[in-house]
């Protein structure tokens, strides 16, 4: 996804149709959530003016994340609608509050910078596997309770005394004479 401006002239009047797949495995890399990722579906139009070029852009993927309650993969589907504008002007001319528009330093536009930020912008905090909910017992040293399973258990268990403490615990027992 990399085009330099001469090469872009040609579609000044028209426009250049984009309807690629890329593979973005540098996503993994940034956030490690991410355990897989589809090639990624680039498909939209960019037009073109005297230094800037203007894409109205729709990225599809799959991202497979962690579930946060098994731990199990998840396919998490992601679709992005998205204005995204290149610009080659100088470096004089530019604005300071221009925080949409990705300024190009020499003569090639990488456009896959910009569709990585997209998808990492994208990724949940948590995913959920479906018809999870209460199948969660445990592990290792480790358990899962729900509130009201906590409530269960405290009314069932009696305070129980430590056997080491059992002879103090009748000392208070005892009433003073």
């Amino acid at each position: 996804m990399k085009w330099s401006i001469h090469q872009l002239s040609k579609y000044r009047q028209n426009g250049m149709p984009i309807d690629t797949y890329v593979q973005l495995d540098e996503v993994m890399e940034r956030n490690q959530d991410i355990r897989a990722i589809s090639p990624v579906h680039v498909k939209g139009l960019c037009t073109f003016g005297a230094s800037q070029m203007t894409c109205q852009l729709t990225v599809t993927a799959t991202l497979t994340l962690p579930c946060a309650r098994t731990w199990e993969d998840v396919e998490f589907p992601i679709e992005v609608e998205t204005v995204e504008i290149f610009s080659w002007i100088e470096e004089e001319k530019r604005g300071e509050d221009d925080g949409d528009i990705h300024y190009i330093d020499g003569e090639v536009i990488d456009m896959k910078p910009v569709i990585e930020e997209l998808i990492l912008l994208e990724v949940p905090l948590q995913v959920f596997k479906e018809n999870t909910e209460g199948q969660v017992q445990g592990g290792k040293d480790w358990s899962y309770a729900t509130d009201e399973d906590v409530e269960l258990h405290k009314k069932a268990d009696k305070q129980k005394v430590d056997p080491r403490l059992a002879a103090l615990a009748k000392y208070f027992d005892q009433t003073d004479e």
